[in-house]
């Protein structure tokens, strides 16, 4: 009986320790990416406003593009989906809040109101699909589609503003020097958002079966609190440095991409059944998340109170999801 216990207590230790090594795996794996990632593009002469957009976008955002992918395929659709939709209420009520404590956000301008717009409409975009019961590869398509029009109208739009300053150098990670220091870095940083996805995985439906909880709570909040470490990351250190606009700029452009690109492109390699409990509790509350930070910052200031508050609605939510 005691070496039982024992095995047993050796086996769920060895569990904690595959999640830990996935969320290690997909924070430094998704940092060499879009280091080596931007590195290339530097390369390639291409312009700092497009690789923010562009290379940066989807490379801060891979690391939920894998775990996804890798759940879909492996018939987890509810990590899959958990993943997204808890990454997206994470990064309003979690991230936006702690990043409030840390230096209040203060935003102006018209360019956040055009995305926080786009926020919304691609969270609402998700009520009729979630009711039909399974997102396909057409609902996918037509996701990732709007995404590439997003990208296109918003740097066109961003390149023709009258008196529009463009994104510094200095506003992007910090490339690789040299094309194959770059190119070791993306391959290296591909390897591990790979091997940390798949651990991360493993290691979140082993703990949510031995545990008796749904793996949806589990894709929820561990995984998608673990994937959203990149954002979180960036976020923490532009509060530090006072520079709001990329604060929160960083968490609509990441829930934005989360739903247009994670999402469609996960539906387009495998089609996803979506359980009902998404469609009548998660999706609604992402989508009031999201408007509650939409009419925040139409208010253009988030101080430490309503920090503080978001910080405890993540909490109830954590709560009420199991």
């Amino acid at each position: 009986m005691t070496l039982s216990i024992i095995s047993a207590m050796g086996a769920l230790v060895m569990e904690y320790l595959m999640l830990l090594a996935g969320l290690v795996g997909l924070f430094f794996g998704g940092e060499a990416l879009v280091r080596g990632s931007v590195g290339i593009a530097q390369r390639l002469a291409m312009p700092p406003l497009l690789i923010g957009l562009t290379v940066v976008g989807f490379g801060t955002s891979t690391p939920e593009l894998l775990v996804s992918v890798d759940a879909a395929l492996r018939g987890v659709s509810d990590i899959a989906l958990g993943n997204v939709v808890g990454s997206n209420i994470a990064n309003i009520l979690l991230i936006v809040g702690v990043s409030a404590l840390v230096w209040p956000i203060r935003v102006s301008g018209d360019t956040l109101k055009r995305d926080t717009a786009v926020m919304m409409a691609a969270a609402i975009a998700l009520v009729p699909i979630f009711a039909f019961g399974m997102m396909g590869r057409v609902a996918g398509g037509i996701l990732f589609a709007s995404l590439v029009a997003y990208l296109v109208f918003a740097y066109r739009q961003s390149r023709n503003a009258p008196n529009a300053p463009l994104a510094d150098e200095g506003d992007l990670p910090v490339p690789a020097r040299g094309l194959w220091l770059s190119l070791i870095w993306v391959i290296g940083g591909l390897v591990a958002l790979m091997f940390g996805a798949r651990f991360m995985v493993d290691g979140a439906v082993t703990i949510a079966r031995t545990f008796g909880v749904s793996e949806a709570f589990i894709g929820l909040t561990v995984v998608a609190v673990g994937t959203s470490l990149p954002e979180l990351a960036t976020s923490l250190i532009a509060a530090l440095r006072k520079q709001s606009e990329i604060a929160i700029g960083n968490i609509v452009g990441s829930n934005i991409f989360n739903i247009l690109g994670i999402l469609g492109l996960t539906a387009i390699i495998t089609p996803i059944p979506v359980s009902s409990r998404f469609l009548t509790f998660d999706l609604p509350i992402m989508i009031a998340v999201s408007l509650v930070l939409t009419v925040l910052l139409r208010r253009q200031t988030i101080g430490r109170g309503i920090g503080i508050v978001m910080l405890v609605a993540y909490g109830g939510y954590v709560f009420a999801a199991q």
